[in-house]
């Protein structure tokens, strides 16, 4: 393991080339392992390489939504668009000069492990193979899009478009367009396009809790401060840290013992609601039925008032047939559109699993199989029983906080002590045991038992948190103090390690 790959054989696979992906490899790098990043697309990235709708930006500030150890002191916005978020994987990327790591259009269909060897074999879809000892899948969450099934939508004929694939050369001026979907994606697209579009049509099935986005541009003298004196901006992030994990993180984890924390945040909400739509009926709808936190919240200051304007249409009907160049709501109602826009999501833990390819473990057991059975969890988020030498880092229970990054960060703390664990033994093997991995199964469910998840009127929020067997395994019911901590302390003789 002295950090160059050997012929077809590397010490860690990397799958995804997002910001767990590149987090990865640069710590890999850091301690000395070979690696190869596989990508099914031509380019870095992930997210923010896919998503290019007009609006996008992060809706955690920059400062928190960054790798700890690379802060960025030239955000254009404390808010930053996504553009920016692109950028700044590139300049990682760059940095720490692992981009010779990459291999590109390598769309991984399987990997198996084999127990002789104790080596993992990965198959593309283009035919290629490739060897590695341990595996780290970091392929995130929002990564395939999700199209809605709705009766004639193959049958439209004017433009379709999903908001994670956007057609960089549409032109929506003065055209009537449709927007299926009001989650966070629509929170953004919405409010940019309304004002060019001849009529927007909003079709909503869940209402979005909405708070009041602080969002300010980041003048070039505080960009140069940031550049020149380096903790000033560590010193910005730690309030914003605090802030992010106080509002948001300790009131949906410990909604059962402080329930009046996410009560003045839902409050907060309806106010701003109250403020920026008059229309009383036009609130209503507006108004979530659920929990604040039972899905993802969003933060905007311009998406209510955007329904104040007289071209749009905010309908809840639901949708009964779309045509060749409409859409009939299950009122009987058409409206005529030139332009249908899905912004639905993507395929979050779809068929009760996490990984969009075939994972064979010991035993020919499959992944996707032994979770159908068991009901989604791992150790950390990250190790699963009869998979040895494969880590998750987007694994159940694993999304620590609202920044991507504390999750990324705290994954890979856990996963290179138990990989450097692995090599100051001279093992070729490690895997969890059943027994570790099912007490702390037990202790997550027992916390998730606190969270708004189960406290706070749930039924209808239609969210993504929620799998088949009625768990909300998408978030780690700890503080991101706590999931930290228990990354860096955690008992690695959990693990069983064989040559």
């Amino acid at each position: 393991m002295n950090g160059k790959r050997k012929n077809d054989m590397t010490d860690v696979l990397i799958i995804g080339s997002g910001f767990s992906g590149i987090g990865a490899g640069i710590q890999l790098k850091k301690n000395g392992y070979s690696f190869v990043i596989l990508e099914r697309e031509s380019d870095i990235g992930g997210t923010w390489r896919d998503n290019q709708y007009p609006g996008i930006a992060v809706d955690i500030t920059s400062f928190t939504y960054s790798y700890s150890f690379e802060q960025n002191p030239n955000w254009s916005r404390v808010f930053a668009p996504g553009n920016e978020l692109f950028d700044y994987a590139n300049h990682c990327v760059n940095k720490y000069q692992i981009r010779e790591h990459f291999i590109f259009n390598a769309t991984v269909i399987s990997t198996t492990f084999e127990e002789k060897n104790k080596i993992w074999t990965t198959s593309l879809s283009n035919g290629k193979k490739y060897k590695s000892r341990f595996i780290i899948s970091a392929t995130g969450a929002l990564t395939d899009p999700n199209f809605p099934d709705i009766k004639g939508i193959n049958d439209f004929k004017g433009e379709l478009i999903h908001t994670a694939r956007w057609k960089k050369d549409i032109d929506l001026k003065n055209k009537k367009v449709a927007v299926i979907g009001t989650g966070a994606t629509s929170v953004q697209l919405i409010p940019t396009i309304a004002p060019i579009v001849k009529q927007l049509d909003v079709y909503q099935r869940t209402p979005i809790w909405i708070s009041p986005k602080p969002d300010a541009v980041i003048p070039s003298y505080i960009q140069n401060i940031f550049s020149s004196i380096p903790f000033t901006q560590k010193a910005i992030r730690k309030v914003t840290d605090v802030i992010t994990e106080q509002v948001m993180v300790t009131a949906v984890v410990k909604n059962k013992q402080l329930p009046f924390m996410i009560k003045y945040l839902e409050n907060a909400c309806l106010r701003n609601l109250h403020m920026q739509v008059k229309d009383k009926t036009l609130r209503e709808k507006l108004t979530p039925k659920y929990g604040f936190g039972c899905k993802r919240p969003s933060f905007s200051s311009h998406y209510y008032p955007t329904f104040n304007r007289k071209n749009v249409e905010l309908i809840t009907e639901g949708i009964s047939e779309i045509t060749k160049d409409s859409i009939i709501t299950k009122d009987g109602k058409e409206r005529k559109i030139d332009t249908l826009i899905t912004a639905t999501g993507f395929k979050v833990m779809e068929n009760n699993t996490m990984v969009n390819y075939k994972v064979v473990g010991k035993n020919k057991k499959e992944l996707s199989e032994y979770w159908q059975q068991n009901r989604l969890h791992a150790y950390h988020g990250c190790s699963i029983p009869d998979f040895p030498n494969f880590f998750i880092i987007f694994g159940p229970y694993s999304a620590s906080g609202l920044s991507w990054f504390d999750m990324i960060e705290i994954q890979l703390n856990h996963i290179l002590r138990v990989l450097n664990e692995n090599k100051k033994r001279g093992s070729s093997s490690v895997e969890i045991k059943k027994e570790a991995n099912e007490n702390y199964f037990k202790y997550i469910l027992e916390k998730q038992q606190n969270t708004v998840f189960f406290n706070n009127n749930c039924v209808g929020a239609n969210s993504y948190y929620f799998d088949k067997f009625g768990d909300a395994p998408f978030l780690r019911p700890l503080s991101v103090g706590a999931s930290k901590k228990y990354s860096l302390t955690s008992d690695l003789n959990h693990y069983t390690y064989s040559t």
